[in-house]
């Protein structure tokens, strides 16, 4: 009996152990952590053996194969230890694609992979398909493979788990974008990373599609290659900013050119799979959007309030300040993944008159944006804080300031927004980027 030895007990992980017990495995399931309620009594209800709070070294290596948490890195000592012996290191989506024969829409991206996902899935349930929604969001693929198998199932894939993929194959693969993210774990070498994302193409046919953003030069630099390999050329279907679709832009319940590249996507991806351009105009005008981007909160005395947690990178947040129409107060920092901040710098300049760090080490920011030019023509004002409760007072408080000197000689309409679009991780002091936009949100509700 082979035996599968599964690294990290959350969503995926769980899931994983009922797929691979139900397949006839012999499995053990290992978390470095405390197992959350939910998937210990998911586990307990299967009778799959665990342990959490350490890994028992000589269990581990002794499996036949291993799924792994995605959020373990790859230079892990026990995965180390694991590669050195063989023993192949899967993905859950690369284990529970083994065991359905469903379609799979795939989706990738250093930005925008969330939107264009839920876009997609949105379009799928309107056209009455019997879909799934899995990866980074929905519930875990392979739970579902062993509870409720789905004809198609919509997929948001990150690097970390494109990484462990090998015979798996996306039918529909699309790649929005690619900008540094992720630098400190490919080795702060972004061709690694651009590798990782390419991964989405892997064993794909004549007859599936590879959906891209024509406009992105690493992609393009990509499919140059691609069409010097043995990819199929067929496959091939690109997008661009004008890409016809079946509503006018005005319709769109997503505005800004990245949503407008999001729909675009969703739109190809919804046609190759046979979905009428009738039901994809209805998703594109009704779709509300996700959670935590560019997410509105509320408006307090003429401030605007944006929840944009989910910008983990500095590209993400490029887009939130182009989509910004008043003057606006940022709050970016958290744990930095080997951030270029130059990225930003013009919007910065020309939008921001103040910047609030948020992070236990906001050294880095200091030394990029002290001293900037702000959208007055003034210094940025600079603000540092280190926890969430100073962070929303503050910033409150300074777009007040700013409001009351700005309006002395202008319009009653002028206005800031105030938006937290932090460019980094949320693990130096929350649990995840929604934990850190909820508290955002409530915080600002109570000031």
């Amino acid at each position: 009996m082979k035996k599968l030895v599964i690294l990290g007990a959350g969503e995926s992980g769980a899931g994983t152990a009922v797929l691979a017990l139900k397949q006839g495995y012999e499995v053990f399931v290992s978390d470095m952590g405390a197992i959350k309620p939910q998937y210990k009594q998911l586990m307990e209800a299967h009778h799959v053996p665990f342990e959490e709070n350490g890994h028992t070294e000589a269990l581990i290596l002794d499996a036949t194969e291993v799924v792994k948490s995605p959020g373990i890195p790859n230079d892990a000592p026990l995965i180390r230890k694991l590669v050195e012996k063989g023993v192949p290191i899967l993905s859950e989506i690369e284990f529970a694609g083994r065991y359905t024969n469903a379609q799979f829409v795939c989706i990738t991206g250093s930005n925008g992979k969330t939107t264009t996902t839920s876009l997609i899935y949105d379009i799928f349930c309107r056209a009455g398909y019997n879909v799934g929604l899995a990866g980074n969001i929905g519930k875990s693929l392979a739970l579902q493979v062993a509870e409720d198998d789905k004809q198609w199932y919509v997929v948001e894939l990150s690097s970390f788990q494109l990484d462990n993929m090998y015979d798996f194959r996306a039918h529909i693969a699309v790649l929005m974008n690619i900008t540094p993210d992720h630098m400190d774990r490919y080795d702060f070498c972004f061709q690694n990373y651009v590798d990782a994302k390419m991964r989405i193409t892997r064993n794909q046919r004549p007859d599936d599609a590879f959906i891209y953003w024509q406009g992105d030069p690493v992609i393009m630099k990509e499919v140059e290659k691609l069409a010097a390999s043995t990819f199929p050329k067929e496959a091939l279907m690109p997008f661009t900013a004008t890409t016809p679709l079946p509503v006018p832009d005005a319709e769109l319940s997503l505005k800004g050119v990245h949503n407008r590249l999001n729909a675009t996507a969703a739109t190809l991806a919804a046609r190759k799979a046979g979905i009428s351009d009738e039901v994809i105009a209805e998703s594109l005008r009704q779709f509300a959007g996700v959670e935590h981007r560019l997410q509105f909160v509320c408006e307090k005395n003429g401030i605007r309030f944006i929840n944009d947690s989910k910008a983990t990178n500095v590209n993400s947040c490029f887009y939130a300040l182009g989509a910004m129409t008043m003057p606006t107060l940022l709050i970016l920092g958290g744990k930095d993944k080997g951030n270029d901040y130059s990225e930003i710098d013009e919007l910065v300049q020309q939008k921001c008159h103040t910047l609030v760090y948020m992070g236990l080490h906001n050294e880095k920011l200091h030394e990029h944006f002290d001293g900037m030019q702000g959208c007055d023509g003034k210094p940025l004002n600079i603000i540092d804080t280190n926890n969430l409760a100073d962070c929303v007072r503050l910033s409150y408080d300074a777009a007040l300031q700013w409001n009351k000197h700005a309006g002395a000689d202008k319009s009653s309409e002028c206005q800031s927004t105030v938006l937290l679009s932090p460019c980094c991780a949320s693990f130096d002091l929350f649990s995840s980027y929604e934990d850190r936009g909820n508290q955002f949100m409530q915080a600002v509700r109570n000031l």
